[in-house]
């Protein structure tokens, strides 16, 4: 770029490079998502479109960044994993940050159709973002279970609320007063003696949230010098809905954690 009287302006830009040597966290959440999920009508207590949807852009958002080593959702929100080697816009908070969440938007917006049909998008969807720091795999691994537990926890009480409102005929305003100061124990009972919903047998995509990892997948192309189909193995990004808190999940997925291990896969 050629210099100019002008370029002295760059001086006003602050660094915002984030610490060397640790995790970084994308969370992006959407911004209005109660007023966004009412005008569309999502379905209650959970809306499969909208879940499968995230999890859509999630993957998109891992194809095209592949610094990132797995992401969690729930509900309105995702978390993206970057690695504590890795040099993504030389580690520019406000770059990674912007680009994960933008991307992730305009998913959204690209993909709504495939998974909403005829329901048509209103208005544009709206989602902030901020870029952490955890120091080792502990605080990461709790970071994790925090959102994990937060899953339950908000889709355990929304499974109650609505089917107070959905089956027992009760106001929105009623199922939240009938509802204060119960605890999980509680709610369960409710809806089991209630309803006959065993919450252990709600799908985990309810209860557990989506874990995206890339896993080995058989991928079929056809040559353009022979025309013959060509199978490969490929590390394709991909949703589970498994415990993530517990360590059976982390035994399974080792080279999430080693860095030595994830590089020699990734070669």
């Amino acid at each position: 770029m050629a210099n100019s009287k002008y370029e002295y302006v760059r001086h006003f830009e602050l660094a915002d490079n984030l610490l060397p040597g640790t995790w970084l966290v994308v969370r992006i959440d959407g911004r209005g998502f109660h007023r966004f999920s009412q005008s569309h009508n999502f379905q209650k207590p959970n809306d499969k479109r909208s879940i499968d949807l995230m999890n859509r852009c999630a993957i998109e958002v891992m194809k095209d960044i592949k610094d990132i080593i797995m992401a969690y959702g729930e509900s309105d929100e995702y978390s993206f994993i970057i690695p504590k080697s890795s040099n993504l816009y030389s580690r520019r908070s406000s770059k990674i940050s912007s680009t994960i969440v933008s991307l992730f938007a305009s998913n959204f917006v690209m993909n709504w159709a495939e998974y909403f049909g005829d329901d048509k998008l209103l208005y544009a969807p709206c989602f902030d973002s901020r870029t952490v720091c955890y120091p080792n795999d502990k605080v990461l691994r709790d970071y994790l279970s925090w959102r994990q537990a937060d899953c339950h926890i908000n889709n355990l009480f929304n499974t109650t609320f609505w089917a107070l409102v959905l089956k027992g005929g009760m106001t929105e305003i009623e199922a939240e007063k009938y509802l204060k100061g119960t605890l999980s124990k509680d709610k369960n009972e409710i809806l089991f003696s209630k309803y006959d919903i065993n919450y252990t047998k709600i799908d985990p995509i309810y209860r557990k949230g989506s874990t995206i990892i890339r896993q080995k997948t058989e991928v079929t192309t056809i040559s353009p010098r022979n025309g013959e189909p060509v199978t490969r193995i490929k590390l394709i990004p991909t949703a589970v809905y498994d415990d993530i808190i517990g360590q059976t999940f982390w035994d399974a997925h080792p080279e999430l954690l080693e860095e030595k291990k994830r590089n020699n896969n990734h070669a």
